[in-house]
C-alpha cells in the first residue's frame, strides 16, 4: 500500500472515529421557541405566520387516546431537537431517523445492513450497473512519496473511483418545487462551510469533489488513490436551496427551518409542541400513500409511561433502545398477557471488552484466552437483555455480509475451569494463598475503565468484575465521562487503559481497516490516530484487512474478511460480548410494522394499517 494511502485512511480514520464508536453521550436539551405552523396542504402560499404552539408542562402532558382520525401516534423517549437529515453523530441519527425519515427518506436506505432504494434515488450504484466507474490517472509524489497537488518530478498512476446518483426526477418539495440536482449539490456546498455532522465530515474527506452531472445527476469523485466500503453512499442528501440559498449557513442548525424543515418525502411538518411534532402528508409527494393522513411523535422520557400507554391503546408503536433489565421483565409479561406486541430485534450498537496488548500479563495469548472463558456472556445476555440477545463470536456482526460461520471461527464458552488452567499455564498463580494470582511478581489486577452514567455498562463491568474474581483476576473499575474516554488525549486513543469496555456500531459494510490493521495503532508517530485501541499488529491479518477494506472485488473482499476473523478469534485482542437490542412496542390494534436492526421503525409506514373499528385507519389504494 501506498504511504499516500496510509496517510489518507488515517485522516479518515481520526474523522470516522467517533461515527462507529458509540458512548451513550447525553443530548442536549431542546429549546422550545416560536414555530412555523404548516397547513396539512402545504404549498408556497400556504406558510401561515409563526405562531406559538400551546405548550403543556412535563408535569402535566398527557399521552391522549386515539381519536376517529386517520393518524398513528408515536412514542420515543427524546426529542431529537433538530429534523434535518444530517446528524451529529450516531446516537443523534438512531434518536431522529424515525421522523427524518418520513420527512426526508434515506436516497439510500440502510436495510438490514444492505442498501436499498426509497425512490429518491433511482437505482444503488454498483460497479455491475456502471453507476461506478474506476480509471487511472497520473498524480504527483512529494520527497515522502505522499500525493500533492504541487508539481514534482515524480509521477505516478493510481486509481480514482467516481460514483453516480441518479435522482428520482419526480421528486417535488413539499412547497411544490422540484428537487433537482442543485439542491443535493447545496448540502455538499453548505457542508463544506459550516459542520453538518460526523457522517458529512467523513464524506468530505472521501470526496475529492462532488459534482453537478445534469438537472438530475450529481457524481462523486473520490480522492485518487482511495478506496473505501462506504464509496456507494458518498450521495448528499438534498437540502431546499431555493429556501436556504443567501440564509447565514451557521444559523441553519438552530434556526426554526431545523425543527420544522421543508421536506420531500410523503410528510411536513404541521405542528411542534413541547412534547410532540405532528406530521401531516405532503401533497406533491408521489410515492405511495399509507393509511394514514397523520403521524403524531410523543416524546416522554419514562420507559414504563411508553409500554403502559402502547398497552392502553393511547399510543400505537413505542421505542425503546436497550430498556433495563426490570423494563424488559414487566414488556414481557405485557406481551404474555396479551396486552401488546412486542419486536426485540439486535442493535448494530455493539459491546465488547478490549484488552491492552502493551500490558505484559496481556501479551500471552493464554491470559486472553482465559479472560475470555471466565466471563459468562450468556448469563450477562439472559439477565440484561431479557433474553432477547446472544452472545456475538466474532467484531464482524450477524446480518452483516461478511459475518463469518461460526464454526469456522475459534469460540470461547463460559468454562471458568479451562480458564483456570489456563492461567496455571502460563504461570500465573496464587502465590500467597491470598485469592490474587500474581504475574511478574506482583497480584494480577486489572483496571477496567468504561463510561459514566450508563446503567449497562456498569452492570456489564460488575459481572466482568464477579467472574474474574472467580478466577483469581483482580480488577479496579473506572468510570470516565464519555467525552473523556474518546478524546484525542483520552485512554482509548493515548493507549494508557489495560481493559476498556465501550461499543462499537456496525454498518452496511464491515469497513474495519482503521480499527485492525497495524497503520490504525495510535502512537506518537502517527499523531495519535486510528482506533486499534488494543494495539494488535499481527502480520497476516494486517495483510487480511487490507484487501478486505481496498479489494473492489466481492469475492476477495469475504475471502479476507473470514481469514481476518479467524486470526482475530484466535488471537483475541477484543472480546467481543454482545449486542445491544431495540423493542418495539405495538398495539394489538396496528398491523404491518416491521423492526429491522438498520432501519428506523417508519422505514414502511405505508404499509401500516389499523384493525377496522372506531378510531381505525384504514389502507388507501
Amino acid at each position: 500500500m501506498k504511504p499516500a494511502h496510509v496517510l489518507l485512511l488515517l485522516l479518515v480514520a481520526v474523522l470516522l472515529a467517533a461515527c462507529e464508536i458509540q458512548g451513550g453521550a447525553p443530548r442536549p436539551t431542546p429549546v422550545v421557541s416560536e414555530q412555523l405552523a404548516v397547513t396539512t396542504t402545504l404549498s408556497a402560499e400556504a406558510i401561515i405566520p409563526p405562531t406559538i404552539t400551546s405548550a403543556p408542562t412535563p408535569e402535566t402532558a398527557t399521552v391522549t387516546s386515539p381519536v376517529a382520525e386517520r393518524v398513528a401516534r408515536i412514542g420515543l423517549l427524546d426529542d431529537p431537537g433538530d429534523l434535518l437529515p444530517y446528524h451529529d453523530d450516531p446516537a443523534d441519527e438512531r434518536l431522529t431517523a424515525p421522523i427524518t425519515e418520513l420527512l426526508f427518506p434515506s436516497p439510500l436506505l440502510v436495510h438490514s445492513y444492505t442498501y436499498t432504494t426509497t425512490g429518491v434515488l433511482e437505482r444503488v450504484p454498483s460497479l455491475e450497473n456502471g453507476d461506478v466507474t474506476v480509471k487511472m490517472v497520473d498524480v504527483y509524489l512529494d520527497s515522502a512519496g505522499m500525493i500533492t497537488t504541487t508539481t514534482t518530478a515524480v509521477i505516478t498512476q493510481v486509481q480514482q473511483i467516481s460514483v453516480i446518483y441518479r435522482w428520482n426526477p419526480t421528486l417535488t418539495w413539499s412547497d411544490g418545487t422540484p428537487v433537482t440536482a442543485d439542491d443535493s449539490l447545496y448540502a455538499y456546498e453548505l457542508a463544506r462551510q459550516v459542520y453538518m455532522g460526523q457522517e458529512a465530515a467523513g464524506k468530505l474527506a472521501l470526496l475529492d469533489r462532488y459534482e453537478k452531472v445534469d438537472a438530475h445527476t450529481t457524481r462523486a469523485v473520490l480522492k485518487p488513490d482511495y478506496t473505501d466500503p462506504a464509496y456507494p453512499a458518498v450521495y448528499w442528501t438534498p437540502l431546499p436551496r431555493h429556501v436556504l440559498l443567501g440564509r447565514d449557513p451557521n444559523e441553519l442548525r438552530g434556526g426554526d427551518f431545523a425543527r420544522a424543515p421543508l421536506s420531500y418525502g410523503p410528510y411536513v411538518v404541521e405542528r411542534r409542541d413541547q412534547g410532540s411534532v405532528r406530521l401531516a402528508r405532503n401533497q406533491y409527494y408521489q410515492g405511495r400513500a399509507g393509511a394514514f393522513d397523520n403521524v403524531t411523535f410523543i416524546f416522554r422520557d419514562n420507559p414504563d409511561l411508553l409500554r403502559t400507554s402502547v398497552a392502553g391503546g393511547s399510543l400505537d408503536v413505542a421505542l425503546l433502545e436497550q430498556p433495563l433489565p426490570e423494563t424488559l421483565k414487566l414488556i414481557r409479561a405485557d406481551a404474555e398477557q396479551g396486552a401488546l406486541k412486542v419486536s426485540a430485534v439486535a442493535s448494530p450498537v455493539w459491546e465488547h471488552l478490549t484488552l491492552n496488548l502493551d500490558v505484559p500479563a496481556l501479551q500471552d495469548i493464554r491470559v486472553r484466552r482465559a479472560i475470555a472463558h471466565a466471563i459468562n456472556r450468556e448469563a450477562m445476555v439472559a439477565e440484561l437483555l431479557g433474553g432477547y440477545g446472544a452472545v456475538l463470536d466474532s467484531w464482524i456482526v450477524p446480518g452483516q455480509w461478511a459475518a463469518a460461520p461460526p464454526d469456522q471461527l475459534t469460540r470461547y464458552p463460559y468454562d471458568p475451569d479451562a480458564a483456570r488452567r489456563l492461567l496455571d499455564e502460563a504461570g500465573v498463580v496464587d502465590a500467597n494463598g491470598d485469592g490474587l494470582r500474581d504475574s511478574g511478581g506482583q497480584p494480577l489486577v486489572l483496571n477496567l475503565v468504561t463510561t459514566q452514567n450508563s446503567p449497562l455498562r456498569l452492570a456489564t463491568a460488575e459481572r466482568i468484575t464477579a467472574d474474574l474474581a472467580a478466577i483469581g483476576v483482580g480488577t479496579s473499575l473506572q468510570e470516565v465521562p464519555t467525552a473523556g474516554l474518546y478524546s484525542a488525549d483520552g485512554p482509548l486513543f493515548r493507549r494508557t487503559f489495560q481493559m476498556a469496555l465501550f461499543a462499537w456500531i456496525a454498518g452496511p459494510d464491515p469497513r474495519g481497516w482503521e480499527r485492525w490493521s497495524c497503520a490504525g495503532v495510535p502512537n506518537e508517530n502517527n499523531g495519535w490516530t486510528g482506533n486499534n485501541f488494543s494495539g494488535w499488529c499481527f502480520f497476516e491479518a494486517d495483510r487480511a484487512i487490507r484487501i478486505a477494506t481496498t479489494s473492489l472485488g466481492q469475492e476477495e473482499r469475504a475471502a479476507a474478511y473470514l481469514r481476518q476473523q479467524q486470526l482475530f478469534t484466535q488471537e483475541l485482542p477484543v472480546l467481543p460480548l454482545f449486542q445491544r437490542i431495540d423493542v418495539s412496542l405495538v398495539g394489538l390494534a396496528l398491523s404491518g410494522v416491521e423492526a429491522d436492526p438498520t432501519a428506523p421503525i417508519t422505514w414502511n409506514i405505508a404499509d401500516w394499517s389499523r384493525a377496522s373499528g372506531p378510531g381505525a385507519a384504514s389502507p388507501r389504494p
